[in-house]
């Protein structure tokens, strides 16, 4: 892995996680000659992360509060197996500072940020203070989280109605609550900060401006810990439901030239600031019409969007995080040299989109991903798998690309047409749908869009 005579500082994995992005961490360590041990629970005993690593060991049982969340049992296997790095992936522990310390602590490497970092971006509070620092825009909102209802409505101030009261740890929309009026405010404080205490284990809830529709615009980003930034571009993630990512696609539509370099140079002054180690990426949200951006959060992990932004740099993003762990530098950005064009991942999840997008869990009886020039398909699923209750239903990514937008929507239209798949309903309908309707082709779309009954008419 290292271009040095000298032992790589990482050797063995231990691959924290399951599904896709476990598979792809596998295969991430095959290309970089180091050795990989994964982990699974009793559910995914027949996963191909379990089969395709040099070693598997069962975790616990199937729910993942007795498996992939098991710090101690994750420490247990890496140092019985002679682990020197640890990869987290996304979700689970990926962004918990509390498992990064101890992974220091046992002497292995954590292949992301410091858990100081984590701790600071993942306070959405902490975080602002953080962009405004380093002169990065930041939506009005309070100075501070609060767990008293009371207390928080007295620190409104000119933050003003709509609002979106938000959980200071964690995201994917729990602890999310838009308040329109005052009278609503002290219920919907009391619902939000249940639910973050539930969720993350802090219900203290942090306040901003709602902007009932707007873009989601993020840059990936990748820091040596010293300063040093690579910049890869913008991603729009204008397409969810509930809060929830549906598609992504990169170059945003809804960004000019001078937008995006203003964007990318927001997110490299945060990332440089901050010192940032590893892969990252700097969310905000975009009004078109004033042409205005607002920092909004960075996640400190890859994301699940990440083929994206691949596919138009023409790195492998996965292996640039255990290279840079490693203590290798940040590669040279060369835009010229990349394949550009435009890039569009759908999430095929085990959803059934007609019924409310109700979970669809169950064995594929044909599972025949397209494939062609321009197609490719990120899954840990295949014919007769077995799709579990217990997990996230995202069961693959296809994400296609184009020399332009409409280029990439041709490819996408065809590979979705010859998607075959059997047992389970999927989201591969809504996608199909998604991209005839005028409103997405005529870029107009927003992150409520789909809330607000963007695609009634063609369930």
């Amino acid at each position: 892995m290292s271009t040095h005579k000298s032992k790589p500082r990482l050797s063995r994995i231990l691959i924290a996680n399951r599904g896709e992005i476990a598979l792809r961490a596998v295969r991430a360590c095959k290309s970089l000659g180091l050795e990989s041990v994964s982990v699974h629970s009793v559910a995914d005993r027949n996963a191909p992360h379990a089969w395709l690593a040099d070693r598997s060991v069962c975790i616990g049982a199937a729910p993942s509060n007795q498996s992939y969340l098991r710090t101690d049992a994750l420490l247990h296997v890496a140092e019985a197996t002679g682990c020197d790095g640890v990869y987290p992936g996304y979700g689970f522990l990926s962004e918990n500072a509390g498992f990064v310390e101890s992974c220091e602590d046992a002497g292995l490497t954590f292949i992301g940020p410091a858990a100081a970092t984590i701790r600071d971006m993942g306070d959405k509070s902490k975080a602002r203070e953080m962009a405004e620092r380093f002169g990065v825009p930041v939506v009005p909102g309070s100075e501070s989280a609060f767990t008293d209802a009371a207390q928080a409505e007295a620190a409104l101030g000119d933050i003003g109605f709509p609002l979106l009261l938000k959980a200071r740890s964690g995201g994917g929309g729990r602890g999310m609550r838009v308040v329109t009026q005052a009278a609503d405010f002290a219920d919907a404080f009391s619902q939000a900060r249940l639910e973050a205490e539930s969720a993350f284990g802090d219900g203290a809830i942090y306040m901003e401006r709602f902007f009932p529709e707007v873009r989601h615009v993020e840059v990936q980003v990748f820091g040596d810990g010293k300063g040093g930034v690579l910049a890869l571009g913008e991603r729009d993630c204008s397409v969810q439901r509930r809060h929830q990512k549906l598609l992504e696609e990169s170059p945003s539509p809804a960004v000019d030239d001078g937008t995006r370099a203003q964007l990318i140079e927001a997110a490299s002054n945060l990332t440089a600031g901050i010192k940032y180690k590893g892969a990252g990426t700097i969310e905000f949200i975009l009004d078109p019409a004033r042409g205005e951006f607002f920092f909004i959060e960075m996640n400190t992990r890859i994301q699940v969007e990440h083929p994206v932004t691949e596919a138009r740099v023409g790195m492998d993003l996965v292996a640039l995080q255990f290279r840079v762990a490693a203590g290798e530098p940040l590669p040279p950005a060369e835009p010229a040299a990349w394949p550009g064009g435009h890039a569009i991942e759908f999430r095929i999840n085990a959803e059934d989109w007609t019924n409310g997008f109700q979970p669809s869990p169950g064995r594929l009886d044909k599972w025949r991903p397209p494939s062609g020039p321009g197609v490719r398909f990120d899954s840990a699923a295949y014919e007769g798998y077995v799709v579990p209750p217990f997990y996230d239903s995202m069961i693959g990514k296809l994400i296609v690309h184009g020399a332009d937008r409409a280029e990439a929507l041709r490819r996408a239209r065809q590979a979705l047409d010859h998607f075959e798949v059997a047992g389970i309903a999927t989201t591969a309908g809504f996608h199909r749908a998604l991209i005839d309707h005028p409103d997405f082709l005529d870029n107009q779309v927003h992150t409520r869009w789909v809330d607000n009954g963007g695609m009634e008419e063609l369930v």
